[in-house]
């Protein structure tokens, strides 16, 4: 056998055994999958739904969820606050919010039994705030889902958003230019009216 004829069976050989891992994954989490793919579903229905309830549902008892504003919330109780005092209570930030959400890669799934499956993926937020209009924000999430009992359930969650490029800090950089033009052009007045008053006590 040639030289170039064994080196193309060794790399046709090395991308078999590479592929291999995560074909496997797909065969034998083929169910899982769905099952993930169902809790995703039904997360971005509720949160559409305004129903805090039916995201619970699809969370563990113990679930931690880290917010777009950095607070953490630890199991049922925790979350049900955090969302009634964002939407829901007197001094509400928001009075809804509505999501697109993708999957990213395949989930992987870690643990002697696969019982346990990280993923992620994109969101387009939409946001409508108590003291302004609505805005959009393109977000991210990871979350990590454990099977217990043969059934899966989101362990954590954590969401997250540019807080460089975004819609609001555009509004907020257009803000700021439009302030300092009005300054300048009030500055600018001021000063011409001081410089014609000044000049008319020199010539009465």
């Amino acid at each position: 056998m040639t030289t170039p004829s064994r080196l193309m069976r060794s790399l046709t050989l090395a991308s078999l055994l590479w592929s291999l891992p995560m074909t496997a994954q797909n065969e034998l989490h083929q169910e899982d999958r769905q099952a993930l793919l169902k809790i995703l579903n039904e997360i971005e229905k509720a949160i559409n739904a305004q129903d805090i309830e039916g995201m619970i549902a699809q969370m563990r008892p113990d679930c931690t969820v880290t917010w777009w504003n950095a607070e953490v919330s630890r199991g049922h109780d925790e979350i049900r606050a955090y969302y009634r005092k964002m939407v829901k209570d007197p001094g509400r930030y928001i009075t809804k919010y509505t999501t697109r959400a993708k999957l990213g890669e395949h989930a992987l799934f870690l643990g002697s039994g696969g019982d346990v499956a990280v993923a992620d993926g994109s969101m387009e937020d939409e946001f409508f705030p108590v003291i302004r209009g609505p805005f959009r924000l393109n977000s991210r999430w990871s979350t990590t889902v454990a099977k217990t009992g043969g059934e899966w359930k989101v362990a954590s969650l954590h969401l997250s958003s540019n807080v460089f490029t975004n819609q609001l800090i555009t509004e907020l950089t257009r803000a700021l230019w439009y302030a300092g033009g009005a300054g300048l052009l009030i500055g600018g007045l001021a000063g011409w009216l001081l410089g014609r008053r000044g000049r008319q006590r020199l010539n009465p």
